[in-house]
């Protein structure tokens, strides 16, 4: 298929000159059946794969019942979701929204809210990290620091202070009378699959202790399950103050969600923050069906199992095309292959063997298949990249 030079679309994306109709598992197909292995799930959003039988269960349900009331008024859904998420995190309060964007935007709102709550407005400064991405509003860009993303828009929204990722000195260098928070993804996405060692953020959590600073996460790519438990920082027994998740959280419904303990929600009172259609009866039915697959007997524990099924696999393929793939990283099925050639070509070939994966920064090719990949899934999954880096070889 071919996108019309006079579509009415707003021409922002690179689309890749295919397009899919259905998906069923691990699968797209095109218009014409073509099978297509998706490890790149939407981004991350497909955590349980396509056309899940319980969440289209979940979402036909609810679509028979009523769809939309809007926040004014009690919201059944949000009750029970928002129990869960409590029940099996650090959280007291959850707040939903539509996406990860938002998310962060109230999660920002939040902390800064905090301190202004405490007579203290001055304390607004958020420390962010290089190769950070949090979203595409006014906000989020700055947060992320990524020039080529804000570029083109006007100066630039006060209160960011990003520091170099893994300068533990820079870090502290700039916490000062301004600073309310850090924020970090404990596994950048965009950033190119970069884990934060677990000692690291665990040294953000007492640094944040010792100087009265809230500990802010991004789990929007990497929460829900992602890693094998269902939020990444889990692995190194810490807790944040706020975080916010969004993504796999709804399966493939937009839904996002800000967690909090109740004391970094003190400031956060009616009036101060709201959603037309966050947390709406749709969204809140498929969230609550996909947390209850993903915290299900043997989910996670059978996440982890693919996880280092996937890795060992990926090792052998660095190692036998070392001229293509430099190193492998990540963790859990949030997969990085760093590669030698562009990885924008590395993408394009990939499809050319009917395999959806998704570019990085740090030259980087993303792995994100749906939770409930198999083992053949993965076996087929790397005899299309192993065609891939031989294409590419013989290309070089």
């Amino acid at each position: 298929m071919t996108t019309s030079v006079n579509s009415a679309v707003l021409p922002v994306y690179n689309r890749a000159n295919v397009g899919f109709v259905r998906g069923v598992g691990s699968r797209a197909f095109t218009e014409d059946g073509t099978a297509y292995l998706d490890f790149g799930s939407g981004v991350a959003v497909n955590a349980l794969g396509h056309a899940h039988p319980h969440l289209v269960a979940a979402l036909t349900e609810q679509a028979q019942k009523i769809w939309h009331t809007s926040n004014v008024y009690q919201m059944p859904g949000q009750e029970k979701l928002a129990k869960t998420l409590t029940e099996h995190s650090f959280a007291d309060k959850v707040f939903f929204c539509n996406s990860g964007a938002e998310a962060m935007e109230l999660t920002i709102k939040m902390a800064r809210k905090f301190y202004a709550a405490q007579g203290q407005p001055e304390k607004y400064h958020i420390i962010t990290f290089e190769g950070a991405f949090h979203g595409r509003t006014i906000a989020t860009l700055a947060a992320g620091g990524q020039e080529k993303y804000l570029e083109g828009f006007g100066p630039k929204a006060p209160g960011f202070d990003q520091v170099a990722f893994g300068d533990h000195a820079a870090l502290e260098a700039a916490i000062g009378p301004q600073t309310a928070a850090i924020l970090i993804e404990p596994i950048q996405g965009e950033g190119g699959i970069r884990p934060v060692p677990h000692q690291c953020l665990r040294g953000l959590r007492a640094l944040c202790d010792k100087h009265g600073l809230l500990l802010l996460f991004d789990e929007i790519q990497c929460g829900v399950g992602r890693t094998g438990k269902l939020f990444a920082h889990e692995w190194a027994g810490v807790t944040p103050d706020i975080m916010a998740v969004a993504k796999g959280i709804g399966g493939g419904f937009p839904l996002g969600a800000v967690l909090a303990t109740e004391q970094a929600a003190s400031g956060m009172i009616a009036t101060t923050h709201g959603s037309t259609f966050g947390g709406n009866p749709l969204a809140t039915a498929v969230g609550s069906a996909v947390l209850e697959v993903v915290l299900g007997d043997g989910f996670l524990d059978n996440v982890q199992r693919q996880a280092i099924h996937l890795k060992q696999k990926l090792e052998r393929l660095k190692d036998t095309h070392p001229t293509i793939i430099e190193s492998v990283r990540g963790e859990g099925l949030m997969m990085g292959l760093k590669t030698k050639v562009v990885n924008a070509d590395f993408v394009k070939a990939a499809l050319a063997e009917h395999l959806l994966v998704l570019g990085a920064g740090d030259n980087v090719v993303r792995l994100l298949p749906p939770l409930i990949v198999t083992d053949d899934d993965i076996n087929e999954a790397v005899q299309k990249l192993e065609a891939t880096c031989v294409a590419l070889e013989k290309k070089n």
